[in-house]
């Protein structure tokens, strides 16, 4: 039986009650927009819906960015109410009693949920065709994410249909109009919006070197008056992939050019709302009074009928988490040829990612997903991480059984990764602040590098040094090799949850114990696959808040005193082991894993602390 979390009780227990009012209101507001009432059974079930919250399994940790992102802003402190004086001139006994009314306090973290203040919009590509079943699934998850406060713009296109072809626009629009009325009969309002709302060509006044990513399209302010109407008045935007030319003609385009240029026009508009507003609190005020939509997007949804990228480390099973900084070179560089028949815009989505997350905030994610996994959006937005976590032990990896074809793929900006091997290299007034900032202590800074000039093998720093994993060679008279010490392991707190700690911790298992696998070749400055893997140590306090954390990544711990010490095996020697072995399997303990705990244990005991007392 699985444990839900108080997080995902509370989204559910939401549900109950603002569905039975919705569910009053529905009939009036239907009948103003001149259409039948759908039928009662044509409504989503409620409890769909809160199974897809519930299986998203969020913590409460997970689910902090959600709450950030659409609980309600601060507000400033109403000023006490002026009462009149009290007349002294008449008896206190005929004096009326005074009414003291008292409402009962709701806990903020409840009103967050049952009444999200500030709604979010999320960019979301329906690529299509489909059948009208799968349009059906498509439209139940919008109307889900609506109801946890993302509203969706969202881009039709159809891949069967080329352009230029003869009827190209009326197929394009009568898809359009089928999404519509879709979403309409599952209980959503939604709007089509047929005439086209972004322009071919650079936008006027830009140069070369404004912007590193270049858009085929544009948006002016003007051009998203009828996303803004649309928004303002409770409907989905569905919109069709048309452009002005030059002529001032409406065009058919790529579905993709539509979307880069709504990233950066919607970003660009609420940036400009935002800084010509005299105040934040003010803003905020006038959001919640008029129903006004942040309009920065916060996902990019692309929902398609192939699924996720196919990752070459997954024997073709889509990649998890992408690090589109680092690798989305590699990753066109390892695309295999078939893939190119079975993912024909695996490759094109990607780029769009990129595309849309430059313009993006930060904390944006774009998940690449399948028809047949629309749930999956909702636990994407109350966790903001993948299905699974890419940086998990490769094994377990292979035999989850969450892995399939249509696992979602998570893509996040991301940041540059690279290794260095000396300690010449380190920037260390950068080094410095981060380890202090992620420990919180003051590092002994001398000491520090002067253990490093003699024991250090390599550094993986995230970014301009917004985490780094630090691992040395330990000397020990017991083994026949140095120990593969990770000595530090940090991110910046305002790194944590971006992506930034499972891309850091892939690219120390591609460096360390997972290296000579076809699957650790990933490029960043390092070995690159090349050379035989080690078993990875490292110690932390027995109460550390992110043991939890490292017990999913380690081969195992034990505890010493007021430590905990992990190990990672080495992958390669595992498997190559397996191998020999057959189906007689490893043993429990091993020839050579005899004695390496004690002489694990005598060694990290000794390794002095960092930090000043």
């Amino acid at each position: 039986m699985p444990s839900y979390t108080p997080a995902c009780c509370q989204l559910a227990a939401k549900l109950l009650r603002s569905e039975t009012r919705k569910a009053r209101s529905y009939a009036t507001i239907r009948s103003l927009r001149e259409t039948p009432p759908p039928e009662i059974d044509d409504i989503p079930s409620d409890n769909d819906f809160i199974l897809s919250i519930l299986r998203a399994n969020a913590s409460s940790r997970d689910a902090k960015p959600y709450f950030a992102s659409f609980g309600p802003r601060p507000q400033a402190p109403r000023p006490a109410p002026v009462l009149p004086q009290r007349d002294e001139s008449i008896p206190v006994e005929s004096r009326e009693p005074a009414v003291v009314t008292e409402h009962p306090k709701v806990s903020p973290l409840i009103a967050s949920i049952i009444d999200p203040v500030v709604r979010r919009t999320a960019l979301v590509k329906v690529q299509g065709p489909f059948t009208q079943v799968q349009l059906d699934s498509i439209a139940r998850g919008m109307v889900h994410l609506e109801k946890l406060g993302l509203v969706s713009v969202i881009v039709v296109e159809n891949d069967d249909i080329q352009r230029g072809e003869q009827d190209s626009r009326s197929v394009i629009i009568e898809d359009t109009m089928r999404l519509v009325s879709c979403l309409e009969k599952h209980g959503a309002r939604a709007r089509p919006v047929l005439g086209a709302i972004v322009r071919l060509g650079p936008k006027p006044g830009d140069s070369d070197s404004d912007r590193d990513v270049a858009l085929e399209a544009h948006t002016l302010p003007s051009d998203l008056v009828p996303i803004r109407s649309a928004l303002r008045s409770g409907e989905i935007p569905v919109i069709p992939p048309f452009a002005l030319d030059s002529f001032c003609r409406s065009v058919r385009v790529d579905a993709n050019d539509v979307l880069g240029a709504l990233a950066r026009g919607m970003v660009e508009a609420e940036s400009q709302k935002s800084s010509s507003s005299q105040a934040t609190a003010a803003a905020d005020a006038s959001i919640e009074a008029s129903g006004e939509i942040d309009l920065t997007p916060l996902r990019l949804m692309i929902i398609n009928r192939e699924g996720g990228v196919p990752s070459y480390a997954r024997a073709g099973f889509p990649h998890l988490l992408i690090n589109v900084e680092s690798e989305s070179k590699h990753i066109r560089e390892t695309f295999q040829e078939s893939w190119r028949h079975t993912h024909k815009t695996a490759l094109s989505n990607l780029a769009l990612a990129k595309t849309c997350l430059a313009y993006m905030p930060p904390t944006s994610s774009a998940v690449m997903v399948s028809h047949r996994s629309q749930s999956s959006l909702i636990g994407n937005l109350i966790t903001n991480r993948p299905a699974v976590s890419s940086s998990l032990p490769h094994a377990l990896l292979q035999g989850n059984r969450k892995l399939t074809q249509h696992t979602p793929t998570l893509i996040r900006r991301g940041l540059p990764i690279r290794v260095v091997r000396t300690v010449e290299e380190i920037d260390r007034i950068k080094m410095n602040a981060l380890l202090e900032q992620s420990f919180g202590r003051t590092l002994e800074e001398k000491d520090f590098y002067d253990r490093l000039k003699h024991t250090l093998d390599f550094v993986v720093i995230a970014g301009d040094y917004a985490g780094a994993a630090i691992v040395t060679n330990e000397p020990c008279s017991d083994l026949s090799q140095p120990i593969s010490y990770l000595d530090k392991f940090a991110v910046l707190p305002n790194h944590q949850g971006d992506g930034t700690v499972d891309f850091l911790w892939v690219a120390l298992h591609d460096e360390s114990y997972g290296l000579g696998h076809p699957f650790s070749a990933n490029p960043n400055g390092g070995k690159e696959g090349q050379g035989e893997g080690r078993d990875l140590v490292w110690r932390s306090r027995a109460n550390n808040p992110v043991n939890k954390w490292y017990f999913e990544r380690s081969s195992g711990h034990v505890r010493m005193g007021d430590w905990v010490l992990f190990w990672c095996d080495a992958e390669k020697r595992l498997k190559v082991e397996q191998g020999r072995r057959g189906r007689a399997g490893l043993s429990y303990v091993e020839e050579w894993e005899e004695g390496r705990l004690g002489s694990w244990m005598n060694v990290v005991q000794k390794i002095p602390s960092s930090w000043r007392k």
